[in-house]
């Protein structure tokens, strides 16, 4: 599946690394001196042999057609996916100098490419062993109607404390301090309802956020509330309403929608961890019908999610969404080539529009953050203490979220503008914009600022 004359960028390939340390260490790596036995096949598969410490090299093998993105296998004690030893196979073979040559994987690297194949085979195929139709359905409708009455006495007991905290005062949350909203989430996560239980997590926080903090505890808690009566009276609700109120609550849901085939541009991917588990975002944009989508894969604390797929690439692949009002989330589902660096770009709107999408999508989901957004010819401006991206075309700009005036991203954004206009895609809510990627006026390719 693999076209040997297609090659990903450096960048796009430590675009895959779970942390700094490895991308450094895979970086030294990606030189030919401690590799031997290198090749990759038209199927899609790269292996070869690194130098370590020890008497044997570590035998290391890629499959770079897999449709959830590369995948990885190395006889290294690494726990990181990919090691260092992936990523310097990767930058070798993206060199595209001969240093990977065309030829017939090894036993080794053949059967665990093949054995993966299969077992992906099999999951997708219906009614499999342990695949979710072949489960019992009266069991899992029991499941779920246990699962929701735990999630109505958890809501109807916040509400209780909700209704407590604004009886006596918003100042009262002060001086409470930390372990209420903590005993009170974790009650939530008995109540099997981990949405409810995030979103208290965060009222603990704001009564120490700095001034201003009992009207943004005041919002918050509107919200919850909110959320708590949408689940209680869901049955009154419609139904896209309804999926967005069980999938803010905590509940999954299958992406029953109808598969779109695009070929979508790879925009952002980028990851969120906890001491738990660690969440990939990863943003698509579909070059014909014009739809953003999101992609979410998970891995256990410690690990990287197994889903990676590096910006600048285009996918020529179905997606199916999710239920839900205004909901971005998809699956992936059957990929048609493999990932390619792509030429084209999503359309930029101003600044101004980019508020209204945001104010727009939250009529349909009040407890959205924010909404993805390409914006068409933005500068990166000194704003006090803070940035903003002035819009080139009108008086009118928005400023960055809190969080990205700290990520290493704001600094490539401004080298990369110059001064001068440049296309930003990012997440545009009520803190602020959040860049994610960004093109240069002209030709260039995508820039990751994650």
């Amino acid at each position: 599946m693999t076209q040997q004359g297609v090659r990903w960028t450096a960048d796009q390939v430590l675009a895959l690394a779970p942390d700094v340390t490895s991308r450094k260490a895979g970086s030294k790596l990606g030189a030919a001196g401690p590799w031997s036995g290198t090749g990759s096949s038209d199927e899609g598969t790269v292996w070869g042999l690194c130098k370590g410490s020890g008497s044997k090299p570590y035998q290391t093998v890629i499959d770079i057609a897999d449709a959830s993105g590369p995948a990885y296998k190395c006889s290294c004690p690494s726990r990181k996916f990919p090691c260092k030893h992936a990523l310097g196979l990767l930058l070798l073979w993206s060199g595209g100098d001969g240093a990977v040559p065309p030829g017939q994987a090894p036993d080794w690297a053949e059967q665990w490419t093949a054995g993966r194949r299969q077992r992906a085979e099999e999951k997708r195929t219906p009614g499999t062993a342990g695949s979710p139709a072949a489960a019992a359905p009266e069991a899992a409708r029991r499941r779920a109607e246990r699962r929701a009455e735990r999630i109505t006495a958890g809501a109807t007991e916040l509400e209780h404390r909700l209704a407590d905290l604004l009886r006596g005062g918003l100042a009262a949350a002060e001086r409470t301090g930390y372990g209420l909203w903590e005993e009170t989430a974790a009650r939530m996560v008995d109540a099997q309802a981990p949405g409810l239980a995030a979103r208290v997590k965060e009222l603990g926080a704001i009564p120490a956020s700095g001034p201003g903090w009992p009207v943004r505890l005041l919002e918050e808690c509107a919200l919850l509330h909110l959320l708590d009566q949408g689940w209680l009276h869901r049955d009154r609700l419609p139904e896209s309403l309804s999926a967005t109120v069980r999938s803010r609550i905590g509940l999954p849901a299958s992406a029953d929608g109808p598969p779109l085939r695009d070929r979508w541009l790879i925009l952002a991917q980028y990851d969120r961890a906890n001491p738990r588990l660690t969440t990939r975002r990863i943003w698509l944009y579909g070059a014909d019908s014009g739809h953003t989508a999101l992609l979410l894969s998970y891995g256990a604390a410690g690990r990287a999610p197994e889903l990676a797929l590096p910006v600048g690439l285009a996918l020529d692949a179905e997606v199916s969404a999710y239920p839900g009002a205004g909901e971005a989330r998809v699956s992936l589902g059957e990929q048609f080539a493999p990932p390619a660096p792509a030429s084209t770009r999503p359309p930029g709107v101003t600044t101004t529009r980019a508020a209204s999408r945001y104010g727009e999508a939250l009529r349909t989901d009040p407890w959205l953050d924010s909404v993805p957004v390409t914006l068409e010819r933005v500068i990166p401006t000194p704003d006090g203490d803070s940035w903003q991206l002035a819009d080139a075309d009108e008086d009118a700009a928005l400023p960055l979220a809190p969080a990205a005036r700290s990520r290493p991203g704001l600094w490539r954004l401004v080298a990369l503008s110059g001064g001068t206009p440049v296309k930003v895609f990012g997440e545009c809510g009520h803190q602020g914009f959040t860049p994610l990627t960004a093109w240069p006026q002209g030709a260039g390719p995508a820039v990751s600022l994650c």
